[in-house]
């Protein structure tokens, strides 16, 4: 496999990967935490880091849209749920994220 083969199976994963998760609104990202130990902002936040790691200009914001398919704060107000006792209680005695 060449690098630049190599780069376009990631990228094409990622772009996967995203669409899965637009895919699955209804699972939220203190669950993908609590679960995997990331979440949609923990993989804008690695986008966004891979952008500064390049020194492209790219907002936070920016990325958040990248994953979440449209501005943060509307994803949010359409499809976030506040998080029970139960979630926010693992989430507190789970691994930290990056």
């Amino acid at each position: 496999m060449t690098p630049q083969e190599r780069l376009e199976l990631e990228a094409a994963a990622f772009r996967r990967l995203v669409a899965h998760l637009d895919s699955r609104k209804d699972v939220q990202n203190i669950d993908l935490m609590n679960l995997s130990g990331f979440c949609r902002n923990c993989l804008s936040k690695w986008y966004k880091a891979a952008a500064d790691e390049r020194q492209i200009d790219l907002s936070l914001d920016d990325a958040r849209e990248v994953v979440y398919g449209m501005p943060y704060a509307e994803w949010k107000s359409l499809y976030q749920k506040e998080a029970s006792a139960e979630q926010s209680a693992a989430f507190v005695s789970g691994k930290k994220h990056d």
